[in-house]
């Protein structure tokens, strides 16, 4: 798929994003996080990574609260090179403020290793059942994870995609790039993603 045709589904889908009334926003965000509820994935002491959405997103509040009453660790990612496409997860300490695109970010100063991280809940703007992810077209969670290219084999994170149902779409392009999800949580499924070893 050429540039423009994925600036233009991207274009789309946050469209259908951004459609969805206020009710049912809310709705999916609790249904989303008592899906999670029932996973083994936030054990007590487990280290989660976790974004704080932006309002046209999945609200992750409740997902957040979920997690501390489970007694995890919380850490949240915050962009350390924007010209470069990097960024870093700091453990949740205080009050997150406002960074790189506005998206709110962790205060700590010490970064917390990607592969200390049990599971980490991805924000995206679509997804196919094969787990493929659109994001922001920036690239930051592909880099971050991008050793997850190079290995066959790896103990953690494991990555989960949490998105609404209307951005689901039959199949996305996969770039060489693209770090594949593990399951993808919405309002009405949970998809674990199994995939045959080359």
């Amino acid at each position: 798929m050429l540039d423009t045709e994925r600036a233009a589904l991207r274009k789309l889908l946050r469209s259908k994003r951004r459609a969805i009334p206020g009710a049912a926003r809310a709705s999916a965000a609790r249904q989303v996080a008592r899906e999670i509820a029932r996973t083994r994935w936030l054990k007590p002491g487990r280290h989660i990574g976790l974004y704080l959405s932006m309002p046209e997103e999945l609200d992750t509040a409740p997902l957040l609260a979920l997690a501390r009453a489970r007694g995890c660790t919380i850490a949240l990612p915050r962009v350390v090179a924007k010209r470069q496409g990097r960024m870093r997860f700091y453990d949740l300490r205080g009050t997150p403020r406002k960074g790189a695109f506005g998206i709110l970010e962790p205060l700590a100063t010490k970064n917390r290793p990607v592969r200390e991280l049990d599971v980490v809940f991805v924000p995206l703007v679509g997804f196919d059942p094969q787990g493929n992810r659109m994001g922001m077209g920036r690239g930051f969670y592909d880099s971050c994870f991008a050793f997850r290219r190079l290995l066959r084999h790896w103990r953690r994170p494991l990555l989960v995609g949490v998105a609404f149902d209307a951005q689901c779409v039959p199949a996305l392009p996969v770039e060489t790039h693209d770090v594949p999800l593990d399951a993808i949580v919405t309002e009405s499924s949970l998809r674990r993603i199994r995939r045959v070893s080359p």
